[in-house]
C-alpha cells in the first residue's frame, strides 16, 4: 500500500493526494522536533486546504505557525530520502510511539497482522495509508495559515506550484466543528475508539445516539422553516450519495409535527427534451447542466403556485426522452412550503423567480468525523464513493468496477454545480455517520475484492480495501430502517 514515488502530477486526484500526504509527513516531523510533546491532529478538508490541530501544554499561536513553517521549509532544503519499510507489528508500533504518534500505535496494537508498512524519513516514522515523494525537495510548494485554534496546510492546486488564496468557507468550518463535538460526545474520533465500542458490543447504543443526534438536527431545520412564515421554497442540494432522499423524507415529517404540509416538485419533470439538451465539451448531451432544465417554465409554476394558483407540471418521460402529454394539476395553500431537490438547489440561478426571503436553502454532505489515527484523515470522497457503490449493487445491479470507473465524471459534476454554491445554504447537515463505515465494510469488502487485480480502478479499490479493513465489521440489524445507511445498504422505510 505505501511507496514511494518520484513525482506527483496534482491535476489528478492520485497525485494531489500523494503530494499532500508527503507535506502533512514534514508538518508532523516539523511538530516532533519543536513541540516534542504535541499531538498533530490532522482534521478535514476545508476550502483549498486541510485543517489540522498540534495539541500541546500551550494553546497554538502566529507564531508558532511560523516556525513550524521554517522548519518544513528546513527539511525541504535538506534533500532527505523518504523510505517506505515493512516492520515486525510489535517493532512498528515501538516506533511509532518513540516517534509520538500514540494514536497510530493505539491502532496497530487492534490489528491481527504480522507485520506493517511504515514509511521513514530522518529517522521519523509514521503509518500513512498511500504514497510519498521519495524526497523532501519534491514537495518545494506549501503555506502554513494560522486558523485558530489550528493551522491550514494548503499545497498547489495543479502543477504550477502556485498556491491560491486561501479562500473562507465559515458556514463548512462550522460543520466540521460541530462534527467534532458529535465525535468527542460519542468518544469515537478515530478508529481505534469506533473499534473499542465494537469490541465491548456496545455498537447498538452508538448507533441510537449517532441516529438521534442527526435527527436533533433535522427537527432543529424544521423548526427554524416553520418560525419563519415567510418562506415559501426549500431546496435541497448535495453532492452524490450524502443521504439527500432520506433526509427530505424526515424533514418533511418534521415539518409536519410544526403544522406544515409540504409538497415536493422534481426538477427531473421539467427537463428539456433530449434533442434540445445541451451538449457538454465532449459532445454528449450534458445532463447536469442547468440549462438541461426548462427554467422559464419552472420560474412561472413557482411564482404561481407561491400566490395560489393552480397550474400544470409536466411529467417527463425517461424512457422516450420527452416531455409527457399528461401533466399533474398542482395548488398549494399557505401553510405548504414547496421542496426541491437537486444538485442545483444551491443555484440562485435555478429559482430567480422567488425571492431570495422566501427560500430556504439547504446543503447536505457527508462530512466523516473519523480518522484512521492522528495523521491520516479519511476523505469525505471516498465514503461517499463506497456508499454508492454498495447502493449501486444492491438496488441497480452495478459492479462496483463500474462505479469506481464513473465517479470521476460524477465528481467533476459536484465541482462545477454544487461546491461552488456551498456557502449559498442557509444551513448545512451533516450526514455522516460514525458507525457507519464498519457496516458498509460488510458490504463493500467483497465487491471490491471481486475487482480484477489488472482493472484500470484496481488501485482505488485497493485503496477503499485498506481503509475499510481497519474497522471491526459490524452487522446491519440494528439499524433503524429511517436511517441514511438504510437508503445504501437496503431496508430503508423511505424507498
Amino acid at each position: 500500500m505505501q511507496q514511494t514515488l518520484t513525482s506527483a502530477d496534482l491535476t489528478t486526484t492520485h497525485g494531489h493526494r500523494t503530494y499532500q500526504r508527503t507535506a502533512i509527513l514534514l508538518l508532523c516531523m516539523a511538530a516532533h522536533k519543536a513541540m516534542p510533546d504535541s499531538r498533530v491532529s490532522v482534521e478535514h478538508s476545508l476550502s483549498n486546504g486541510v485543517y489540522c490541530e498540534i495539541h500541546d501544554k500551550h494553546p497554538l499561536t502566529p507564531k508558532d505557525v511560523v516556525t513550524l513553517e521554517q522548519d518544513m521549509r528546513a527539511l525541504v532544503n535538506q534533500a532527505l530520502d523518504i523510505h517506505v519499510r515493512n516492520y515486525p507489528r510489535a517493532e512498528a508500533i515501538r516506533l511509532l510511539q518513540h516517534s509520538g504518534n500514540r494514536s497510530g500505535a493505539a491502532l496497530l496494537q487492534q490489528m491481527n497482522i504480522a507485520d506493517v508498512d511504515l514509511t521513514e524519513c530522518n529517522g521519523y516514522h509514521d503509518y500513512l495509508s498511500g504514497p510519498v515523494l521519495a524526497n523532501s525537495s519534491l514537495v518545494p510548494s506549501f503555506r502554513l495559515n494560522y486558523y485558530l485554534p489550528g493551522l491550514i496546510l494548503q499545497i498547489p492546486e495543479d502543477n504550477s506550484g502556485n498556491i491560491p488564496v486561501y479562500r473562507e468557507q465559515p458556514k463548512l468550518a462550522g460543520v466540521y466543528r460541530e462534527a467534532e463535538r458529535w465525535a468527542k460526545i460519542l468518544n469515537v474520533g478515530d478508529v481505534a475508539s469506533v473499534n473499542e465500542v465494537i469490541r465491548r458490543n456496545e455498537a447498538g447504543d452508538l448507533i441510537r445516539v449517532a441516529e438521534a443526534l442527526y435527527e436533533k438536527r433535522i427537527a432543529a431545520v424544521a423548526d427554524q422553516v416553520a418560525q419563519n412564515p415567510e418562506i415559501r421554497l426549500i431546496t435541497i442540494a448535495g453532492p452524490s450519495s450524502s443521504g439527500k432522499t432520506t433526509s427530505a423524507q424526515r424533514l418533511k415529517i418534521h415539518l409536519r409535527v410544526n403544522g406544515l404540509r409540504p409538497v415536493t416538485i422534481s426538477l427531473d419533470d421539467y427537463f428539456l427534451n433530449r434533442e434540445d439538451t445541451p451538449l457538454d465539451d465532449e459532445g454528449k448531451p450534458d445532463f447536469e447542466a442547468l440549462e438541461a432544465l426548462d427554467l422559464p417554465l419552472l420560474g412561472e409554476h413557482l411564482s404561481r403556485l407561491i400566490q395560489g394558483e393552480p397550474v400544470d407540471v409536466p411529467l417527463f418521460d425517461f424512457h422516450t426522452g420527452q416531455r409527457s402529454n399528461q401533466t399533474r394539476r398542482m395548488q398549494i395553500a399557505a401553510n405548504q412550503p414547496i421542496i426541491i431537490e437537486g444538485i442545483h438547489g444551491l443555484n440562485e440561478q435555478l429559482t430567480s423567480s422567488v425571492p431570495r426571503g422566501h427560500k430556504f436553502k439547504v446543503y447536505i454532505s457527508a462530512l466523516t468525523q473519523n480518522n484512521i489515527h492522528d495523521h491520516v484523515r479519511i476523505h469525505t470522497t471516498d465514503v461517499r464513493l463506497i456508499r454508492r457503490m454498495v447502493r449501486d449493487h444492491q438496488f441497480r445491479s452495478h459492479p462496483a468496477e463500474n462505479t469506481i470507473r464513473m465517479w470521476p465524471m460524477v465528481r467533476r459534476g459536484e465541482v462545477r454545480n454544487i461546491f461552488p454554491f456551498q456557502e449559498e445554504a442557509d444551513v448545512m447537515i451533516n450526514s455522516a455517520l460514525v458507525y457507519e463505515l464498519p457496516v458498509l465494510r460488510v458490504k463493500a469488502e467483497p465487491l471490491l475484492q471481486a475487482i480484477p487485480q489488472d482493472s484500470p480502478v484496481a488501485d482505488v479499490a485497493e485503496q477503499l480495501l485498506w481503509l475499510l479493513r481497519h474497522y471491526e465489521p459490524l452487522e446491519s440489524d440494528e439499524i433503524p430502517h429511517s436511517s441514511i445507511l438504510r437508503e445504501f445498504v437496503g431496508g430503508s422505510c423511505f424507498m
